[in-house]
């Protein structure tokens, strides 16, 4: 089949999609007990299937119950089991959104949802929810309602292109999109989070990079989870992105059977960053109806993290994070290296298990903050400042009087109030 001329071309790809257990059975040459079939295509009832016939073909046919493309990419039915904590959507992200297409959680950063629809439909998506839905391409004026809420939001300044998949849309479209996102003054930065470099790299075209090309400043964030994922025909779509300037980061899964490994992340994280893609996050699988069969304990997660940091270059270490449940955005999570804190200096350890002292300074005076910038020894001309804090850094900050955080649903609180 790659012989085929049509290979290369990624619409083609989207045409002939696998959607169906006995086309999958009948591209792969694989065949499912009757029992087996029924599982799987009770699955799809529910969660659709969609599988480039490139994304296909990198599966192992001899041992495809355990291949890290087969599980991603195959319907299974733990997905029908839904936990006591699964939730449809666990991000809030559809309770965060004051606009339609848009999720605005942290202060200055919206999510744009351009699509619902992939080229090929990952079995652990977040989205699983609305991902698959039909005709879910939006409408420019469905997208228009996305852009008046950036243009009146002015602390907006930078905005993820999400889906779905954003290059779903056709070159025209996206490029419109951005011309439209770029014409609005507060906005900096505009990335697109995509997972075509892995499932249909042909998607990466050179009309493709030189429309993206003329709309810097520009990134790229892809999801590659496993080292057979990065195949010369995706080293050649990150190539062509990398050369037009594009900063390219990933954005991993972690994955219970696929990539819960040290070394297989370790190799991942090294393959990426020889293709100039930094690794970004690593995710704790998100509490999803549907996933619980791909979860892991977050110790896991921590074990893997104990053995990047030391053993590859810093740039090849991702931050590990969990999305927390109800809308409380990536919180990251580490391996502790501070072993104690005393006066006047911290003990440490690092990765072999050396421990050592760091002596902190005896004579240092910290600038107190005021928020007066131009009356600071520190040099900031950076204009419109930001000065408004939340959580531990208020506590922190010199210009706020807050001094503890407290729940606003808090029982002590509430009798306060009761008695009042």
């Amino acid at each position: 089949m790659t012989d085929d001329p049509r290979w290369h071309d990624w619409r083609w790809h989207i045409r002939n999609a696998v959607r169906s257990v006995a086309d999958f059975e009948r591209a792969l040459g694989i065949r499912f007990t009757p029992e087996q079939r029924q599982l799987h295509e009770r699955t799809l009832e529910r969660f659709p299937m969609s599988v480039t016939p490139y994304y296909l073909s990198l599966i192992d046919t001899e041992n495809h119950a355990t291949d890290p493309v087969f599980l991603q990419s195959f319907p299974s039915s733990g997905e029908l089991v839904v936990g006591p904590h699964d939730m449809a959507d666990p991000l809030h992200e559809d309770s965060d959104s004051p606009a339609p297409g848009i999720t605005h959680r942290y202060p200055d950063r919206v999510l744009f949802h351009v699509s619902n629809t992939c080229s090929m439909y990952c079995r652990h998506c977040t989205r699983k929810r609305k991902v698959g839905d039909v005709d879910s391409i939006p409408s420019r004026g469905d997208l228009e309602r996305g852009l008046e809420y950036i243009r009146n939001t002015p602390q907006v300044r930078d905005v993820l292109l999400s889906g779905g998949d954003p290059l779903m849309l056709s070159d025209d479209m996206l490029d419109w999109l951005l011309t439209e996102v770029e014409s609005i003054d507060h906005v900096e930065v505009v990335r697109i989070g995509t997972r075509m470099p892995v499932v249909l790299p042909f998607r990466i075209t050179n009309d493709l990079v030189d429309m993206l090309r003329a709309h810097h400043p520009l990134w790229l964030n892809t999801h590659f989870n496993h080292p057979r994922e990065i195949t010369p025909d995706a080293s050649r779509a990150l190539r062509r992105l990398a050369d037009a300037g594009i900063p390219l980061g990933n954005q991993t899964v972690l994955l219970a059977g696929v990539n819960d490994c040290p070394r297989i992340i370790r190799a991942l994280n090294l393959k990426l960053v020889r293709n100039r893609v930094r690794p970004y996050y690593l995710y704790q699988c998100d509490l999803s109806e549907g996933l619980a069969h791909f979860r892991t304990p977050v110790g896991k997660g921590i074990e893997i993290m104990e053995s990047l940091r030391g053993h590859c270059s810093g740039f090849s270490v991702p931050t590990y994070v969990v999305d927390a449940p109800g809308g409380g955005g990536k919180i990251p999570v580490m391996p502790n290296y501070v072993v104690a804190w005393g006066a006047g200096k911290v003990v440490l350890r690092n990765y072999e298990g050396v421990i050592t002292t760091y002596h902190e300074p005896d004579d240092y005076t910290p600038n107190r903050c005021d928020l007066r910038c131009g009356d600071c020894a520190l040099q900031l001309h950076a204009g419109d400042v930001p000065g408004h804090a939340v959580g531990v850094e208020k506590l922190l900050s010199d210009w706020d009087d807050t001094r503890s955080l407290t729940p606003s649903d808090n029982e002590r609180m509430e009798r306060r109030r009761d008695a009042s």
